[in-house]
């Protein structure tokens, strides 16, 4: 459980930054109720075109919806300091920031916790960009410049990847030449933050559960699964890639990779052209040729949008299954993110494929959107908001804790 003993009242920064947007949240420390709360939250978006700025209170009062055009150079780290500087003037008097926690996506095969972020971090982390080129250079270049603009502000990452460490090798190893898997092409697994915050709720909400076999399908823009048995990550869909997987909003999810050889021979494609291809003119939206957005697909008449729906549902559906297999049952099953979350026909559509194993929903809870959706005698459905955010902010308070301990 978090502790508080050392810790002044303060507020918590979380910081999401990607390539042309930066997500972020505010908690307020209460040392004194020994608690971690919402404060506010927003995000810079369309940087490099026309950055903006939106921000409500924990809420839900605007407290910001602006162009930031004409600070906008092209790029996120120049914006950041502003960002702060924004941040900064909507703490109360005597509410100082105490730490800022970064989602980071890769930890490599050795960093399995939250770490405090130093000099050494930091050049282990860029060891690790060819795991990750598109998202690891965006999480450091904030780290960067809050420590050049804030020397002595504590700052701590976050792991994507550190949740699944807990995986044996016949989940984790590819049928590659043994070296290769030495050199660290092995599967990593991605939105650990995600499945370790839904393990944690689920231990502390429904612990007879979290002792057992549990399919955890975090459904957004970006999706995978994740077995957990007992608590911990036992398979995950994602690999040694955020590619992996089931289709998604852009990504093209399992592949053939004899196709990406026929790419390159047959249509001269470089690894740029494949990088682009396979990560942003893929999944729904290359299925489609609408939309990435799975409420647009819902919404259309198009048969093409129809078939990528379908094709969606069943992909999770067969991973679902094959998660079951990997624990040797399954106990329950967990829908959760942005699609898990909220699109009732998703949710409906894919428990239909898995009849056979035992799933049936109640389609009137799952209409009304009930925590728990499933009918009387199938096995347990439930939808579980996740909360990334919040679990940067509670190890972030763990590790500011044993920082000042020590």
């Amino acid at each position: 459980m978090t502790a508080f003993h050392s810790l002044k009242k303060g507020a918590l920064l979380v910081l999401n930054s990607g390539s042309s947007s930066v997500k972020f949240t505010v908690f307020a420390v209460e040392p004194e109720e020994n608690r971690i709360v919402p404060f506010f939250a927003g995000q810079l978006s369309e940087i490099g075109t026309d950055a903006k700025l939106s921000a409500k209170s924990a809420a839900g009062e605007k407290m910001a919806e602006e162009s930031w055009a004409d600070r906008d150079t092209g790029g996120v780290p120049p914006l950041l300091p502003h960002l702060i500087s924004w941040i900064e003037t909507r703490l109360p008097e005597g509410m100082p920031l105490l730490a800022a926690g970064h989602r980071v996506v890769h930890g490599g095969s050795g960093l399995h916790h939250p770490v405090m972020i130093n000099e050494h971090l930091m050049k282990e982390l860029e060891s690790l960009i060819p795991l990750a080129p598109l998202h690891q250079p965006q999480n450091m270049a904030a780290i960067r410049v809050l420590s050049e603009s804030r020397t002595e502000l504590p700052q701590v990452a976050c792991f994507d990847t550190a949740f699944h460490h807990t995986q044996p090798t016949t989940s984790t190893t590819y049928a590659i030449p043994r070296e290769l898997t030495e050199a660290g092409i092995r599967r990593y697994g991605f939105h650990g933050l995600s499945y370790e915050y839904i393990s944690r709720h689920l231990s502390e909400e429904k612990p007879d559960l979290a002792k057992g076999r549990v399919v955890v399908a975090h459904l957004g823009n970006g999706s995978s699964l994740c077995a957990l048995k007992n608590g911990r990550s036992i398979d995950t869909t994602m690999g040694f890639s955020a590619l992996e997987g089931v289709p998604m909003g852009t990504r093209c999810g399992n592949l053939d990779p004899g196709i990406v050889i026929h790419l390159m021979r047959e249509y001269k494609m470089d690894v740029n052209d494949l990088e682009r291809l396979l990560y942003h003119k893929s999944g729904l939206l290359g299925m489609s040729g609408i939309s990435n957005d799975m409420r647009a697909l819902l919404s259309s008449n198009d048969p093409k949008a129809k078939e990528a729906v379908d094709i969606f549902c069943l992909r999770v559906a067969e991973e679902i299954a094959r998660l079951t297999c990997a624990m040797g049952g399954i106990d329950a099953l967990v829908f959760t993110a942005g699609i898990g979350e909220h699109s009732v026909p998703i949710r409906s559509m894919i428990c239909k494929h898995l009849k056979w194993l035992g799933i049936e929903l109640c389609e009137e809870s799952n209409a009304s959107r009930q925590p728990q959706i499933s009918a009387e005698n199938s096995l347990p459905v439930h939808v579980i908001p996740t909360n990334e955010e919040l679990m940067i902010a509670r190890h972030t308070v763990d590790l500011l804790t044993m920082r000042n301990a020590a």
